[in-house]
């Protein structure tokens, strides 16, 4: 049983897509689910037209704006291993919901654009994977297209990103001239449009073509012969270790709208990237998949996923042993045992009930309201926690309330629900109770209206604040009401910690001169 366990372990593959908006995230996410038989036809983010969206994107508003906003979580079977994927929101004003996800996974897939290269979201987003020391595979997306000379594009990984990449495949042409991939490390060339021949052509130990074919003549195929020439000599070499802790990007070419390259990509991916790995608890020890305690930790929760029902569901990433369906666990944090006998797991809003899982699955909980995100559930008697998750101090506030005062109810069950959520925080004045949102960008103020009109058929109205520089309390009793003001606004959040909103950095540092012994600190 230990064996079977530990093999079903070893078969895991957990992993995130980042990128910038708008490089084909989506796009791809949708393709490997086609290649793991979970769907039957791979949408585009962009067939709002034909009424025909890409399955990752449940939520209404991703629909209408062609964006993920939300992080989903998508399984599927693939050549003996099963895959995990957490599709990433794209847009900046959600990356406090990936840099949570970005905790949960053990490998990531960055999209590259290959006609705008490395750009800022995707910047940002690889410092938490390099931070986290996680495997990164970079595909280049978009060959089908114009772009940038691929060494170019080389080039930019490491002097931008500042981390070594070896080409696993190389172009031969591009756009309209695009014909092909030379695989590097499957020694064989891929056509673009095989149409009626072989998809794979053999390559011969000099490195070229080891039958006759007409894209011999063209100048695209003798370029990428002198590429590849060039890349074997003077390039990165191919390093296991070096790519298991992300010093080292294997680099793929290809095509995701056209789905040229995704397969190949896909099988190698598989092969190099890690299994589940441990996890550091609080104390700073670490907790190893194979362990035969279940214990696993929450980093998303999101509400009305089944908006008939009301629904709210807790992620959890399990990180060791074996989870069975009604087992109980601990909550330490509560210091509560849960019996887990609703839990599910995901292809985007279809879900099944899961009955067992194991390391490096996601499993979804279903929750009343007691779950936190960073929680840690442990089966048994251990009590620890792990790691915490980032937490990300607002920039932008908003005054918000119900147009309809008979609506409050909702109003309030709404907001509150939606704040578990994480993509945006909850405070109240202190004795008007004035609900104030905070959240790291605009469009999550968007999202909160078009969901409380959606799911909690709320419509609020919402005052913009600005942007206000928020800080906590160490000593919160030693702070007075009367040192606030219109530049130092005193509210609670939702845990009734108090908090200061300074109108900016002025007034924060004026205050702190004015009352040196109230100390202030952020969040992150």
């Amino acid at each position: 049983m230990e064996n079977k366990i530990q093999d079903e372990i070893n078969s895991r593959r957990t992993f995130a897509i980042i990128s910038h908006p708008d490089a084909g995230k989506t796009t791809i996410t949708e393709k490997l689910l086609y290649f793991g038989g979970a769907i039957r036809d791979a949408g585009t983010v962009k067939g709002k037209k034909s009424g025909k969206y890409a399955t990752s994107d449940w939520m209404e508003i991703e629909k209408q704006r062609g964006i993920s906003v939300t992080s989903s979580v998508l399984q599927f079977d693939y050549d003996g291993k099963r895959v995990n994927i957490l599709d990433t929101p794209g847009h900046e004003d959600f990356s406090e919901d990936t840099y949570r996800t970005l905790m949960a996974v053990d490998a990531a897939v960055m999209m590259v654009d290959s006609a705008k290269g490395i750009e800022p979201q995707t910047i940002k987003l690889f410092k938490v994977c390099r931070m986290r020391g996680i495997p990164i595979f970079t595909f280049i997306n978009k060959m089908d297209r114009q772009g940038k000379e691929p060494l170019e594009l080389m080039e930019e990984l490491e002097e931008v990103l500042g981390i070594q990449s070896y080409a696993m495949n190389w172009p031969i042409g591009m756009g309209k001239e695009f014909l092909g991939i030379y695989d590097r490390f499957n020694q064989r060339v891929e056509l673009a449009r095989p149409e009626a021949e072989e998809r794979f052509l053999p390559i011969t130990e000099d490195g070229e073509l080891a039958v006759q074919h007409s894209m011999t003549e063209t100048s695209y195929y003798k370029q990428a012969l002198e590429d590849v020439m060039l890349l074997n000599e003077a390039g990165n070499d191919f390093d296991e270790e070096r790519i298991a802790v992300g010093e080292l990007t294997p680099v793929f070419f290809g095509s995701a709208l056209t789905n040229f390259g995704v397969q190949t990509f896909l099988e190698t991916f598989l092969q190099f990237a890690p299994a589940p790995q441990p996890r550091k608890t609080r104390e700073g020890e670490e907790v190893a998949p194979e362990s035969e305690v279940f214990t696993g930790f929450i980093f998303k929760i999101q509400a009305n996923m089944n908006p008939a029902h009301r629904d709210r569901i807790a992620f959890v990433r399990i990180v060791s042993g074996h989870f069975d369906r009604g087992m109980s666990v601990t909550v330490p944090r509560l210091s509560k045992n849960f019996k887990l006998s609703q839990t599910t797991q995901f292809l985007a809003d279809d879900r099944e009930t899961v009955n067992e899982a194991v390391a490096g699955d996601i499993i979804g909980l279903y929750d009343t309201g007691n779950y936190q995100i960073g929680d840690t559930v442990i089966g048994g008697k251990a009590n620890f926690q792990f790691e915490a998750l980032p937490q990300f101090t607002p920039e932008l506030f908003v005054r918000v309330s119900a147009k309809n005062v008979m609506k409050s109810k909702q109003f309030h069950k709404g907001i509150l629900q939606l704040v578990q959520e994480g993509a945006i925080q909850y405070y109240k004045t202190l004795h008007t109770e004035e609900v104030i949102l905070g959240a790291v960008g605009q469009l999550q103020f968007e999202v909160f209206e078009h969901r409380m009109r959606a799911e909690y058929h709320v419509e609020v109205q919402m005052e913009t604040m600005g942007s206000k520089v928020a800080r906590w309390i160490e000593n919160e009793e030693e702070v007075k009401e009367s040192m606030a003001g219109q530049r130092a606004l005193l509210v609670k959040d939702r845990f009734d910690k108090k908090v200061f909103l300074f109108e900016n950095d002025f007034a924060m540092r004026w205050f702190q001169d004015k009352f040196p012994d109230i100390k202030l600190y952020n969040q992150l």
